[in-house]
């Protein structure tokens, strides 16, 4: 058998390292300042960031309606809306899959799902993925907690809900939660980021 040359393994090997690399730096860190976006909710309303004239801040939740990973944290995100929305940080829920690549997550798919649940919360439909683009975002759930200073809306905490998608009634840190309280106290958020677990974002075949 041929042996692959020891050059060749280090050269692909520190390509994955670099693309890896390159994934990790994409999109916002905390402490950036998000776009602003305007994009389709399911009742056909368009909503944005700087529409939001009461607004806090706000938990941006790249979602949608297949992933298994999703459907356990919907309950939570509902909740975590009704609790924080009322102290002027809502949810606001993003789906950025690819209708042709994953039909179930199509616009009409959303407007069925957003009525099964009753989310209380909009769900907005990232057509052309710019936003997804944006913000860096990976997964679904995907987490960005946002924070209104001097008009402008700053990236506070980026990543999971909490420490257990399976069974809620586990859950021993709720990295979410605790990030918008600190920050709510006027305090710094302990853990800023935290690993995001779901499904990967179905990318449009023409995504560039």
């Amino acid at each position: 058998m041929k042996k692959t040359n020891p050059l060749i393994l280090t050269f692909f090997a520190l390509l994955c390292i670099t693309q890896i690399s390159l994934a990790q730096n994409a999109g916002y860190s905390v402490g950036d300042e998000a776009m602003d976006f305007e994009l389709t909710n399911v009742d056909g309303s368009l909503v944005s960031l700087s529409g939001m004239e009461n607004a806090k801040g706000a938990f941006v939740i790249f979602s949608c309606n297949t992933c298994p990973y999703v459907k356990a944290y919907e309950d939570r995100m509902i909740q975590l809306h009704e609790k924080y929305a009322p102290q002027g940080y809502p949810v606001i829920a993003i789906n950025p899959n690819d209708a042709q690549v994953s039909p179930g997550d199509s616009f009409d798919a959303m407007k069925k799902r957003a009525q099964e649940k009753d989310f209380p919360f909009p769900y907005l439909h990232d057509e052309s993925q710019e936003v997804i683009k944006a913000y860096g975002g990976s997964r679904t759930p995907h987490v960005y907690l946002l924070n209104r200073e001097n008009g402008k809306f700053i990236v506070k905490y980026i990543g999971a809900i909490d420490n257990n998608y399976q069974d809620a009634s586990a859950v021993t840190r709720h990295y979410a939660a605790e990030a918008v309280e600190a920050v709510i106290k006027g305090q710094n958020v302990g853990e800023k980021t935290t690993k995001a677990i779901g499904c990967s974002i179905k990318w449009s075949r023409n995504s560039e």
